[in-house]
């Protein structure tokens, strides 16, 4: 141990005595470890974001939307039968609720806003993992009744209401009033049906909205919610059984209907952004290799500059082991500066990019100190044939060196 610490103040202070070429050597080491963990952070912050967007979609959800396989044949809107079916026939449906969503123009206290409307049930905010933060929820009366009372999410609240007088205040709805009974509370993503902000949006009674905005009592898509436990892909095919002889779609036809797998959309986008963040790393990893040839290239050059030092060394009693650690641990410590540097330099960066684009800033303590090891393994690495070299030479011909 005190042989180390030794070496290590003598390599500090060689590294000291050539400051501006420790640093221009090290600069590789520096700009790699900076690039990959940077990038590293950046693509698990923009996986982050894309996790979070697709939250509002809900975990264990299936989507179902009615769509049009021929232009010839008008689109055909689901019913409420078509839930209670699904709810009552399919095992490990823990919920199915129905919804619609119109654009509206939200008045109160004087002022307006362009928000979303979405009619639906209680039963698709346990779907969708809506809580109601403030307030209350709808109760049966009012859901079956279509009563005039809606839930608004923070957005709204806070652009046409005053702070702390939200609850139990009129607001209309284009010619529609209701009465707010509730807010939802925040919610990352954006909103299924319409609209990109899940908190700008007005909830009120599936009926309400059906009668007094769409004009029919048409379903425009559902959500159903399963048990973990149950295999997605039975309840999926049972799903798509189901809707088809309900919608007595021919065997060879096509489907008028879109299911969409709510978690493996969040794998498959979390896959593909961790798949690209993995190749850009490996891409800017290729600079610490060239980091790592350019430190064993100044250590060559060292080894070369102190070959009568190293002979005095030797001819005085240094044993070869010591002179071939008083070598590597310069590179280490080469590269571990360099490592350091490229880590807070990551760090700054990091955090400006992600600010600038509008990104979660995630610190990865794992990643930093992977990055700080790996920067000392280069070390090791492309050091070890320098100091090796050093600890060869035969002291009579150091000696002789100019």
């Amino acid at each position: 141990m005190r042989m180390f610490g030794s070496t290590l103040l003598l390599a500090i202070r060689e590294i000291r005595r050539h400051l501006l070429r420790s640093f221009l050597t090290t600069l590789g080491i520096i700009i790699g470890v900076a690039s990959v963990v940077t990038m590293v952070t950046l693509g698990q912050g923009l996986t982050q974001n894309v996790q979070d967007d697709l939250a509002g979609l809900g975990s264990q959800v299936f989507i179902v939307f009615p769509r049009q396989p021929d232009i010839n044949v008008p689109r055909q809107p689901f019913e409420q039968d078509d839930i209670r079916a699904i709810r009552n026939q399919i095992a490990g449906v823990e919920f199915a609720a129905g919804a619609v969503f119109t654009n509206a123009t939200a008045f109160h206290n004087g002022q307006d806003w362009q928000t979303s409307v979405n009619g639906a049930s209680r039963e698709f905010f346990s779907a969708q993992n809506i809580d109601v933060g403030e307030g209350r929820s709808f109760t049966d009366e009012e859901e079956e009744r279509g009563e005039s009372v809606c839930i608004v999410g923070t957005t709204i609240a806070e652009k046409i209401f005053v702070a702390d007088q939200v609850i139990g205040e009129e607001m209309r709805l284009n010619d529609v009033s209701c009465t707010v009974i509730g807010i939802a509370d925040e919610r990352s993503g954006s909103n299924v049906g319409g609209g990109n902000d899940a908190n700008d949006i007005v909830y009120l009674p599936l009926k309400t909205v059906q009668r007094r905005f769409i004009g029919n009592d048409d379903i425009q898509f559902f959500v159903v919610k399963y048990d973990p436990s149950y295999s997605t892909l039975t309840i999926q095919n049972q799903l798509v059984d189901l809707l088809r002889e309900r919608r007595v779609i021919q065997e060879g036809e096509d489907n008028n209907f879109d299911v969409i797998d709510s978690q493996e959309i969040s794998n498959t986008v979390g896959g593909i952004f961790q798949a690209m963040t993995a190749v850009v790393a490996v891409i800017a990893a290729i600079s610490l290799l060239v980091g790592g040839i350019g430190i064993m290239n100044i250590m060559l050059v060292s080894v070369t500059e102190r070959t009568r030092e190293i002979g005095i060394r030797l001819a005085i009693g240094a044993l070869a082991k010591e002179v071939r650690m008083q070598f590597l641990t310069e590179a280490v410590v080469l590269c571990c500066f360099g490592g350091l540097i490229g880590i807070g330099l990551a760090f700054g960066l990091s955090v400006v990019i992600a600010s600038a684009i509008d990104l979660p800033f995630l610190f990865n303590p794992g990643l930093n100190l992977l990055a700080f090891a790996f920067s000392a393994l280069m070390g090791i690495t492309f050091g070890y044939y320098p100091a090796h070299r050093a600890s060869k030479l035969d002291p009579i011909d150091a000696l002789r060196h100019e």
